[in-house]
């Protein structure tokens, strides 16, 4: 079978075609002519020499035509087809494809090749990129066997239909940078198409030797089928794309289209406009779900989005949070978070309900210049001290560009903002780097919390996780816990505090007050770190005095805790909630002379 690449779809004819062609355009540019040179010959014949002129300015207008058509289609650098010559290519396979078979697109990018090319140079750079185009150009041919133990390109084009074996070869192209796609007519289905992505990615990574270097190159591929994932060239190649950025972002080497990742589809633009147009009107809301000790006292509250689309209903919040992130809405929604968060925090403490709240924020957000200075402008515009504010960040911090994420958590932490290091476990953390980090909480993520009674690997990595972090001097907080076993196991792990449905779950700002009236607030957990110092003068204008100092307001004395080890004493604090709820927001409130149900661990 004939799988030589970059040929047939892109070049003007060579050999006997571009010779007959030659003849033809000589022909029917010289037939004018024929009837005045038969007259020259026969009365002056010696200047019948003067109409090779005419035929030789056909010849090089044709062959300039030829070059010029040719470097339209053509990569200058890798003499592959560009491309607007894969576009043609798609849309031939496109209108030519089987029912029984699809159309294929696979879009490669190196991994790290800027870094590469700054180092070793633009012209090692161009030459390496060259050294790929031949590579893949290889790859495709019969015979070409895989150098890495895997299986054979052979094996992998055997499943192609018989059109792509035939005339309908596969098309390597060079998109441009580091990008390079092959089109593969006669796919059967997206596993092989994956295959071959696979395939040609080892055989990238064979060690290639530029200038007494020994270089082994990585390389992220997104693969789209058609008619399966898009309808038309253009859509195959965007949607390629898109593969290939997630791809890259998680680091799987190869990724099939998905539409739940595309950012540009259009149910997804639709909700990036309604999530627009929900952050302008308010509609956009925050729950509140408390983290509480094990005495009882309830050390703090997460802000939790939530938000009702208008005749859609809820919207989970990965979603619109993701569409946010990747859509470049995300500093909008982390200010107008913080706004209502802040603002929240105001409320309650006019009412006497002293209590902390975490806002998760994105690393795009501490990436930002002045991020920080936002994070102090919302607290003093309502007048909240700053140890009043905890901002939850992910591991996934810790890779983006911690030195630079450093300097701004320091920032905001010597303003006397907490930090809780959230989903610990599920990232990939240095712990150098996490050290370095000036957080006083880490949050130990649900997904081993909610295991750790039935998997005792989970049980052993939440107890790591504990050992771990109070030995670094953090306070620790375990998510997801949902009955007593767990919380009791945490107990005695040492675990500072506990958040889950088995405490109560995200409530609107409302029920969240009813709720903090009847449970003893405190506190947090003492974090292992130096106290805050104040804001610095140019943020504190219009801060009540004491505010701006960091100083904390008065708590309630602790009650004692609770002596009872079932937790479904938690149903008295519902009817306790709503007792309360019919309390006006500016009536004082009254002690609540009742012990915390929350279970403790038997004495």
């Amino acid at each position: 079978m004939d799988r030589t690449t970059g040929g047939t779809p892109t070049r003007p004819p060579q050999g006997v075609a571009g010779a007959v062609l030659l003849l033809g355009v000589v022909l029917a540019g010289a037939a004018p002519l024929i009837p005045l040179a038969v007259l020259v010959y026969r009365y002056e014949a010696e200047l019948l020499p003067l109409f090779a002129v005419p035929l030789a300015v056909l010849v090089a207008a044709w062959r300039i035509a030829r070059d010029r058509a040719r470097d339209q289609l053509t990569d200058p650098l890798t003499d592959l087809p560009n491309r607007h010559a894969l576009l043609l290519a798609a849309q031939e396979a496109i209108a030519g494809h089987d029912a029984d078979y699809s159309v294929g697109l696979i879009l490669l990018d190196l991994d790290r090749f800027r870094s590469l090319n700054d180092t070793l140079g633009h012209t090692a750079g161009d030459r390496l990129l060259v050294h790929i185009a031949r590579r893949l150009h290889r790859a495709l041919r019969p015979g070409a066997l895989s150098g890495h133990g895997g299986e054979s390109v052979d094996d992998v084009f055997a499943a192609l239909a018989p059109a792509a074996k035939g005339s309908r070869r596969p098309v390597v192209a060079r998109m441009g940078g580091d990008e390079f796609a092959v089109l593969v007519p006669g796919v059967g289905c997206p596993d092989t198409l994956e295959r071959i992505a696979k395939t040609l990615i080892a055989e990238l990574a064979a060690p290639i030797r530029l200038d007494g270097l020994l270089l082994v190159l990585e390389a992220s591929a997104g693969v789209c089928v058609y008619p399966e994932h898009a309808q038309d060239a253009e859509s195959l190649l965007r949607r390629a794309d898109v593969a290939m950025g997630h791809a890259q972002h998680g680091r799987s080497g190869v990724e099939r289209y998905n539409e739940t990742q595309d950012a540009d589809t259009p149910y997804r633009i639709g909700l990036l406009g309604d999530l627009r147009r929900a952050l302008e009107t308010g509609e956009v809301q925050l729950h509140y779900q408390p983290k509480v000790a094990f005495d009882g006292r309830v050390v703090g509250l997460e802000a939790l989005l939530r938000w009702e689309r208008p005749g859609q209903g809820r919207v989970s919040p990965d979603e619109f949070v993701g569409l946010a992130e990747s859509s470049g809405l995300m500093p909008r929604l982390t200010d107008y978070v913080l706004e209502a968060a802040v603002g929240q925090l105001a409320i309650w403490r006019e009412q006497g309900l002293q209590v902390q709240v975490a806002v998760n924020v994105s690393p795009r957000d501490v990436l930002n210049p002045g991020f920080a200075q936002r994070v102090a402008g919302h607290l003093v515009r309502h007048g909240v001290p700053a140890h009043a504010l905890q901002l939850e960040i992910t591991e996934r911090l810790l890779l983006d560009d911690s030195r630079r994420a450093a300097d701004t958590l320091a920032e905001l932490r010597g303003y006397g903002v907490g930090m809780s290091l959230d989903d610990f476990g599920t990232g990939h953390s240095s712990l150098v780097r996490l050290r370095s980090l000036p957080v006083g909480e880490l949050k130990i993520d649900r997904s081993f919390v909610s295991r750790m009674v039935a998997d005792d690997h989970d049980a052993a990595v939440v107890r790591c996780s504990v050992e771990l972090a109070h030995s670094l001097g953090l306070t620790v907080v375990a998510e997801g816990v949902e009955d007593d076993e767990t919380w009791e196991r945490l107990h005695a792990m040492g675990v500072d505090a506990v958040q889950g449905w088995l405490v109560s779950a995200a409530l609107p700002a409302d029920q969240a007050t009813a709720w903090l009236r009847v449970h003893r607030t405190g506190a947090p957990p003492v974090e292992r770190l130096a106290p805050p110092p104040a804001l610095p003068p140019s943020l504190v204008c219009g801060l009540p005095m004491g505010l701006a100092a960091g100083a904390p307001a008065a708590v309630p004395a602790a009650l004692p805790p609770a002596r009872s080890p079932q937790v479904v004493q938690a149903v008295q604090a519902v009817q306790a909630v709503q007792a309360v709820q019919a309390v006006p927001a500016g009536q004082p409130v009254q002690p609540v002379q009742t012990e915390i149900t929350a279970p403790v661990t038997p004495q």
